[in-house]
């Protein structure tokens, strides 16, 4: 039997929802796997056991609560999770992201938009094979492209794949600042839009990972008004 290309697991309490998320992926897709689960419990043994490529999360389930789900991912997997709720709710949106969710949607969404969403979260996860670079190095911070490890003195950092390509995109550009509305292109897509806040977001949760003081940021830091920048003030020379 062929192997599936992507087994994609569907966390969500309303069968009708899954079923027409799975018909949707399977046509498009039909050398994906779909597995699905309506409860949260369910869902965390499943991404224990079945390790999918990608999860699609309600917020709004009987007994756990997708933001308690996705906590609970982000003790023991870096799989990436797109939210599906139906509360267009700012706040929702930004603790999601904070919590280490990779996208955000909400219902109801066109079917093939949110293919298009998973698509670009599996082409951020596996990246573009190319020659062999020379890590980014900035006083205890290293970025190693190849192997995508992120290490701060001997710790490794664990990254979720957008967590990774954001700080990928800015290490490229290190000492220069970047706007955000290049960041969210670069690494969300050119149908990224405007989203400031949903940026912040990720920016947010990158300090709380690689600074020593979240607070007073040594490597990342804002351009108010303008967009972000990585500091390369001790880099080490190519």
């Amino acid at each position: 039997m062929k192997k599936a290309s992507h087994k994609i697991l569907i966390i969500d309490d309303e069968p009708d929802v899954t079923r027409a998320v799975t018909l949707t992926i399977t046509v498009q897709e039909p050398q994906w796997q779909v597995i699905s689960a309506h409860q949260g419990e369910t869902g965390l043994e499943l991404v224990d056991t079945e390790t999918p490529d990608l999860v699609l999360l309600d917020l709004s389930m009987p007994g756990m609560h997708g933001f308690e789900v996705l906590e609970q991912i982000r003790l023991f997997s870096d799989v990436p999770v797109i939210i599906l709720t139906v509360q267009d709710d700012e706040l929702d949106k930004v603790r999601g992201l904070e919590l280490g969710a990779d996208d955000y949607i909400v219902k109801p969404f066109g079917h093939l938009e949110l293919l298009a969403r998973i698509r670009s979260v599996l082409r951020r996860v596996e990246g573009s094979p190319g020659p062999v670079e020379r890590p980014f190095v900035n006083g205890d911070l290293r970025l190693d492209f190849n192997r995508r490890r992120v290490m701060v003195g001997e710790k490794e950092i664990r990254l979720t794949s957008t967590e990774f390509r954001l700080l990928e995109v800015l290490a490229r550009q290190a000492g220069r600042v970047m706007s955000s509305e290049v960041l969210l292109s670069r690494v969300w897509g050119r149908d990224a839009g405007d989203d400031v806040d949903y940026l912040k977001a990720f920016i947010y949760r990158l300090r709380q990972k690689i600074e020593p003081n979240p607070t007073q940021p040594r490597y990342l830091h804002t351009e108010r008004g303008v967009g972000y920048w990585l500091d390369d003030s001790q880099a080490q020379a190519s």
